[in-house]
């Protein structure tokens, strides 16, 4: 008889650690609701949108995915790039297209696997900068639209401003901060770059259905509404219950059992896409800094006393220190006196190190299950050597703006 004990504790193991985020944020939430719960009320009021929205984003790049979208995109730009600076080019475009659209966690998640069969079927030395390139793009190039990064949503809780309106100010500067981002990934892989050799391998032709729908339809709210997280949360939800309904209606009632085992494993994959304890606990940490801004006026009263350098810097430290969204609700607690500053130094600073955003850890678990070799070590050097470059563009470019 076989003996199944070792085996269950390995499991209830993996299970502890899985969950020890959410429980980690739960404890970090009840202590915040008993020390100060009017604050604690008004932090979760603040900081409970953004991770609704990304929830409701990466669903619909789930349904996206299954729909080969995303890797239509990259083997088209392998196909037709000529060469590995073209490719690479057209790759950080999507990347930033991507992260402006469906949120950075959705373009880390999801696109690098697909950068990575792309840049390998331009030869292995195309991997690294569009690997690379993948993760510091997605956090620089999330300026564009509210729903590009939580932290956005999180500082706009005092602006009220529509997703039009945050364009207007944080284009130019987001488009600055994406560009030297770029150059300086490229610039360091310009010798990879030079490769010309193509894979025959052809792509699963997409499906153009429900995933691209869903797609426009909540790019429309993320630009329109001021408030969009609820309306985007529900069209990912019915983008994957229309998806699933397909799928088991298409298998007839004699395959029942099998849609079943079908649907099971759907719901695995969209947890395991959510990330639901991470999101948990970094919800948990957030509401307690939030909570700790409101009740103590340090951070505020620091920032009264910077300026929009200083503002984008301080922020840049801070949330590879705690992460940005924590960091984000402890500095936006009460109505910072440069907010796109800050934003410019949450977004683009976690490029400086893993702990700077969960987009880090999407990365590297998207690029372990696709067969690359993310280094930690080479992306905080690349980070180190693009940061300062990207944020000082992208606050001078908003100093010259006057939107500061």
């Amino acid at each position: 008889m076989t003996d199944t004990s070792g085996a269950g504790v390995v499991v209830g193991v993996g299970t502890v650690r899985r969950w020890a985020p959410a429980a980690a944020g739960c404890g970090f939430l009840l202590v915040a609701a008993l020390l100060a719960p009017h604050e604690a009320r008004a932090a979760a009021a603040q900081d409970w949108p953004p991770f609704v929205l990304v929830a409701g984003l990466l669903l619909v790049g789930l349904v996206a995915d299954e729909d080969h979208l995303f890797a239509a995109g990259g083997h088209a730009l392998a196909r037709l790039a000529p060469n590995g600076v073209l490719l690479y080019l057209g790759s950080a475009v999507l990347v930033v297209l991507v992260t402006t659209l469906l949120n950075l966690d959705t373009s880390v998640t999801f696109l690098t696997p697909v950068l990575v069969y792309a840049g390998r079927s331009r030869g292995e030395g195309q991997v690294a900068p569009l690997l690379y390139a993948c993760l510091l793009l997605s956090n620089a190039g999330s300026l564009l639209l509210p729903g590009s990064n939580l932290t956005n949503l999180i500082v706009l809780g005092h602006l009220h401003l529509s997703g039009r309106s945050f364009l207007d100010h944080m284009a130019l500067p987001a488009l600055a901060a994406a560009t030297v981002t770029a150059l300086v990934v490229g610039a360091v892989h310009h010798r990879a770059l030079r490769t010309t050799i193509v894979s025959a391998t052809e792509p699963e032709r997409p499906v153009l259905g429900v995933g691209l729908v869903a797609i426009g339809v909540v790019t429309v709210l993320v630009v329109a509404l001021r408030a969009p997280a609820l309306p985007v949360a529900a069209v990912g939800l019915v983008a994957v219950l229309v998806r699933a309904a397909g799928r088991s209606g298409a298998g007839g009632s004699s395959a029942s059992a099998g849609a079943r085992d079908q649907a099971r494993e759907r719901a695995r994959a969209a947890l395991q896409v959510l990330g639901v304890p991470v999101l948990v606990g970094l919800f948990g940490l957030a509401v307690a800094l939030g909570t700790l801004g409101r009740s103590w006026s340090g951070p505020a009263t620091l920032l009264s006393h910077l300026d929009a350098w200083g503002t984008a810097a301080f922020a840049a430290v801070t949330s590879v220190l705690v992460n940005n969204l924590p960091a984000a609700s402890l500095l936006a607690a009460r109505q910072p006196p440069h907010p796109f500053a800050l934003l410019i130094g949450l977004n683009v600073g976690p490029n400086l190190f893993v702990t700077g955003s969960l987009a880090w850890i999407l990365w590297l678990r998207a690029a372990k299950s696709a067969g690359g070799r993310p280094d930690v070590r080479r992306a905080s050097l690349l980070g180190v050597a693009s940061v300062p470059f990207a944020i000082a563009a992208a606050v001078g470019v908003l100093v010259l703006s006057g939107a500061s």
